[in-house]
């Protein structure tokens, strides 16, 4: 079993007291802890405008009777500690790809490169495939955790760098490159890069320092990384959906009312449509104020996107099969996305 599932960080809890039980009671009202990564900023961090949304929701619909309490900028801790707390504390966290993927490696498949074309054709994936349906299911079964929602950070992801313009895949050679995750490694390995797992609160130091050369972000956490100030190349190669996931405790979930339960998962629903109108919209408008601070921004052109496509996806396919993914995740993905098989 996983440790995240085993070890209980007593020091944490005794400095967070009754803030990250997660719920606490009163004849009134009961108060659900949210955590998630980046700025109270709703212009610049998409994640925090959907929690806010859900707040603001959730209070309308239960006539004040559940308050959600907001913990941006990681202040329950980094992704593992907040996935521990999650699913051992009534509480909710909005997790990436770094903190879902210790317990469910089978979310990277989500991540297969240049698998969307655009924000419907991933919607409609999460919303009504069964890959998606099946790897919430197993998720509960491993963990006792509720995969809630899909919420949309940002757009695409872009590669950017302080060197020079990336306009193919040689032009990643030699360069170092900070990565979210082990999937992301395999991505730029696969382009002839080297990658090094740097956690978010790090990347601008690192990027500032020369650890490494560039990252691959939506153009909204460019800006609220100020990654700006650190790189000056970006391509927009639209090779990743960006985005996070929504999870809650079962104990939470099980404890409310039935009332109060649809009125979460109701706000929930609402929270994302409300996200997913303001991330697609904002998406122009960031590209524009990063080339505004002085990034020289580059759109692939469909045959250099293709060359990018087949190195990046067969490597990826590799990378997955190396981390012991079984394959039918992966036919299952490549069938909701409405790829031959």
């Amino acid at each position: 079993m996983s440790k995240l599932l085993t070890k209980t960080r007593l020091i944490k809890a005794m400095a967070l007291g009754v803030a990250i039980t997660g719920m606490s009671f009163s004849a009134q009202a009961q108060t659900i802890n949210l955590s998630y990564n980046g700025a109270a900023d709703e212009d610049k961090n998409a994640v925090h405008l959907f929690a806010n949304n859900l707040k603001k929701l959730v209070a309308e619909k239960t006539d004040g009777e559940i308050t959600l309490k907001l913990y941006p900028n990681s202040m329950l801790g980094e992704e593992e500690e907040r996935m521990e707390q999650v699913l051992n504390t009534p509480s909710l966290n909005i997790a990436s790809f770094g903190g879902v993927s210790p317990l469910m490696p089978e979310i990277f498949v989500s991540a297969i490169p240049f698998l969307f074309s655009d924000f419907d054709h991933a919607r409609e994936f999460f919303d009504e495939g069964e890959y998606w349906k099946a790897i919430q299911n197993e998720f509960y079964q491993r963990t006792g955790g509720h995969l809630m929602a899909v919420v949309e950070e940002g757009g695409f992801l872009a590669f950017t760098n302080n060197k020079h313009p990336i306009k193919s895949p040689k032009d990643f050679q030699g360069l170092r490159y900070r990565a979210m995750d082990k999937s992301q490694v395999a991505l730029y390995n696969a382009f002839g890069a080297s990658g090094t797992p740097i956690p978010w609160t790090e990347v601008y130091l690192a990027l500032k320092t020369g650890v490494a050369d560039g990252q691959m972000n939506p153009p909204m956490y460019i800006i609220l990384g100020s990654l700006f100030e650190v790189q000056k190349y970006m391509t927009l190669a639209n090779i990743q959906y960006s985005d996070q996931f929504l999870v809650g405790n079962d104990e939470l979930l099980n404890s409310l009312s039935e009332d109060d339960k649809t009125a979460l998962l109701e706000a929930v629903k609402e929270a994302n449509e409300i996200n997913r109108k303001a991330v697609q919209n904002q998406v122009e408008t960031r590209i524009l104020y990063l080339e505004e601070k002085g990034m020289e921004v580059y759109r692939p052109t469909a045959e250099e996107l293709e060359e990018f496509r087949k190195l990046g996806q067969p490597s990826f396919f590799k990378w997955l099969e190396e981390e012991g993914i079984d394959q039918k995740w992966v036919d299952l993905a490549l069938k909701d996305a409405g790829f031959n098989q």
